[in-house]
């Protein structure tokens, strides 16, 4: 019974050549599977009426498969049915608070069940979810929610003290007091509600390392996006994946949808801790991890004879995103733990641009990958002219999950259908694309244009770096230098003349290998650079 099932997904994907490679990708992965007839005919009509976001997703899953763990967490497993029924329950609370179509539900979670039951009791009554980013502080916070204005917030307990000042009426997702998940679920009839007339919209918050976090809406992804990954990355149905990355990120919440459609068990932690990452991939048997790279820096940080406690050798996929891989990350993580890293590069507003296999990152450890299926990449020059493979100018990208603009209006500039990236990269000749540096990253010091992750490469690659970050600073007599905060293995020297003699060294380490101009005016050390939830960097702190 694969071929009806075939059928239909061709028409989700489109018709044409595309669409059978599509087919073919998500028959190897088991998507497509033999299922009765009237499974299908249930499938069919679930994906028709609701699409293929969260809600169509989860209902045609449980339809498939009702009896599989659907999810994994700190207090137990759930089953498709189960979290079905639960989920369905939680509409029905939702829509009973005032929640409908088209309004808004505020989600402040961690990697829990409560995040996705909202996500799916949302979708269900066709109402908007706005993730909102677990770092972000008590005034950004109140800021956000006063300027989107949602119908209702769900959020942990640990957040209460953060959002006083704001009017929005509240659940709480993590404890079964007052008014609370757990505590309206048993209340109110598991009955499915009839489909919206409109689809939900994602809204995913920029990082904000350059500015005010702005709102990011985008429509269900479809299948063209689990085509995108399943191509490159080796994941299959049924296979347990621990999705260690934020769920409010587009990269945590992808794999969120990709277990979704593989009925594979999804294993979240409220918190991320190196040894109870490596313990809860050992345990839970996981086939494939999602993480953001500083995740993986800090595993490698741990003493061997801890690694050496976890068996690690069923785990065929090391899925990384979210911000840049520091230099030399790549091939650390490899020769210690295999070939099994695949690194994605892309964007709140774009999605996905390149995908990086291990072979890719053997050959180039630093490439950001090719574009996956139905994906398209340019490097466009100052007039939007496209440049040939080895020149830097802009990165354009097209594809199917392209954002829609702002909230509030604006969006990233369009080159003939292709949407900026706001990156700087070139290609090389075998098509793999690497990316130099932010526009607005750009430092120009004494009339020379410097990118400062040309420099952060450089210097990873001393054997005593474990971090570093480069950043242009103000100087009077140059408009602009170049600073570089450096985590060293042996932590920060402790007497100033240990520092003045490793901050000579690191510069003479820059300065026999790259041009003199980057060579960085001035070295600080840090016992670590300050990150965000998903790893980026908060250059304005430094």
């Amino acid at each position: 019974m694969v071929a009806p099932a075939a059928g239909l997904v061709g028409d989700l994907l489109g018709r044409g050549r595309t669409a059978g490679a599509g087919v073919r990708v998500l028959t190897r992965a088991g998507v497509l599977r033999p299922y009765a007839p009237w499974t299908l005919t249930s499938l069919a009509t679930t994906l028709l009426a609701w699409g293929a976001g969260p809600a169509g997703g989860f209902l045609a899953t449980a339809l498939r498969e009702p009896d599989r763990t659907a999810l994994v967490d700190d207090r137990g497993s759930l089953t498709f049915a189960e979290l079905r029924d639960r989920s369905a329950a939680l509409a029905a609370a939702l829509a009973d608070r005032g929640v409908g179509e088209g309004d808004r539900v505020a989600v402040l979670c961690r990697n829990h069940r409560g995040f996705v039951e909202t996500t799916v009791a949302a979708s269900l009554l066709g109402a908007d979810l706005l993730y909102l980013n677990t770092a972000f502080s008590g005034p950004q916070l109140v800021e956000l929610l006063a300027r989107e204005r949602p119908r209702l917030l769900v959020h942990d307990e640990e957040f209460v003290g953060l959002l006083e000042g704001d009017g929005t009426p509240r659940l709480r997702a993590d404890t079964a007091e007052g008014e609370s998940i757990d505590a309206l679920v048993p209340a109110y009839p598991t009955a499915v509600p009839a489909a919206p007339d409109r689809r939900t919209r994602l809204v995913v918050l920029t990082s904000g390392t350059t500015g005010s976090p702005k709102g990011a809406p985008r429509s269900e992804a479809g299948l063209e996006a689990a085509v995108a990954m399943l191509d490159r990355i080796p994941l299959r149905f049924g296979q347990p994946s621990h999705v260690a990355a934020p769920l409010f990120h587009t990269w945590g919440f992808a794999h969120l949808a990709m277990s979704m459609l593989l009925a594979a068990p999804v294993v979240l932690r409220r918190q991320f801790d190196p040894e109870d990452w490596l313990r809860t991939v050992a345990e839970q048997d996981c086939r494939s991890v999602a993480v953001v790279p500083v995740m993986l820096q800090r595993v490698l940080q741990l003493p061997p004879d801890v690694v050496d406690r976890y068996d690690l050798s069923r785990l065929r996929v090391v899925a990384s995103s979210g911000s840049a891989l520091p230099p030399g990350l790549a091939t650390r993580w490899m020769d210690r733990f295999g070939d099994t890293l695949y690194n994605l590069y892309g964007s709140t507003e774009v999605g996905y641009a390149g995908l990086a296999t291990p072979r890719d990152l053997r050959a180039a450890p630093d490439t950001a990958g090719r574009p996956p299926y139905g994906t398209t990449v340019r490097i466009l020059g100052e007039h939007g002219e496209r440049l040939p493979a080895g020149e830097r100018g802009r990165i354009f990208v097209g594809n199917g999950v392209l954002f829609e603009g702002y909230v509030g209006g604006g969006s990233k500039q369009v080159v003939d259908g292709l949407m900026s990236t706001g990156d700087i990269g070139h290609l090389d000749d075998r098509g793999r694309l690497f990316v130099d540096g932010r526009e607005d990253d750009m430092v120009v010091s004494g009339g020379e244009n410097l990118f400062p992750s040309e420099v952060e490469r450089c210097l990873a690659g001393h054997p005593d770096v474990l971090d570093v970050a480069v950043v242009g600073v103000p100087d009077a007599d140059w408009g602009q230098r170049l600073r570089a905060v450096v985590v060293l293995a042996g932590g920060v020297p402790s007497d100033a003349a240990t520092r003045e003699a490793t901050e000579e060294m690191l510069r003479g380490w820059v300065r026999d290998r790259l041009a003199r101009f980057s060579v960085p005016r001035e070295v600080a050390f840090a016992d670590e650079l300050p990150r965000n939830a998903t790893g980026k960097v908060l250059r304005s702190e430094l």
